[in-house]
């Protein structure tokens, strides 16, 4: 049997990566994480709307 890992939301937002793609969990409100698999083309369109919308 598996070990099993508690599912808390509770930790950093966080990027690793896997193979080819870029896993991001990012805790939410209520508990959990929302994991999102991207890829680099992605990541930079991500990037360009948060640089916009934050404003540098």
């Amino acid at each position: 049997m598996a070990a099993m890992k508690p599912r808390t939301g509770d930790g950093p937002m966080e990027v690793t990566q896997e193979g080819r793609s870029l896993i991001m969990r990012v805790p939410i409100d209520g508990g959990g994480r929302l994991v999102l698999e991207i890829d680099n083309d992605e990541a930079e369109a991500l990037k360009a709307c948060l640089i916009d919308a934050v404003g540098e």
